[in-house]
């Protein structure tokens, strides 16, 4: 996993990765927080809070992180709705039963 995120990151420079942290060190964030952080805020409409996610990785990484957060979402949604996966997804998108 540790390589996997270096991958990811590896195209930011180091200050642009990580936020102070309580002792004043730079705390480095995942994909999967910034892609939490980022999925809340567009659901708050919260723009400064999108654009701070952003900095956290690569678009490309935001993006993975954000299909695996909705692939989580709609398996959690599907088994506490008793559903298929499938009519969940379809369910939230507002698109007529298959």
């Amino acid at each position: 996993m540790d390589k996997l995120r270096k991958f990811w990151r590896a195209d930011k420079p180091a200050d642009e990765r990580g936020a102070p942290t309580a002792g004043g060190q730079k705390r480095t964030h995942n994909l999967f927080e910034a892609a939490a952080v980022y999925a809340a805020a567009c659901a708050e409409d919260d723009q400064d809070e999108m654009d701070r996610a952003r900095q956290w990785v690569s678009p490309e990484a935001l993006s993975f992180g954000l299909s695996e957060l909705a692939c989580r979402a709609v398996i959690a949604l599907a088994r506490e709705r008793d559903e298929s996966p499938q009519e969940v997804a379809r369910s939230l998108m507002g698109l007529p039963a298959a």
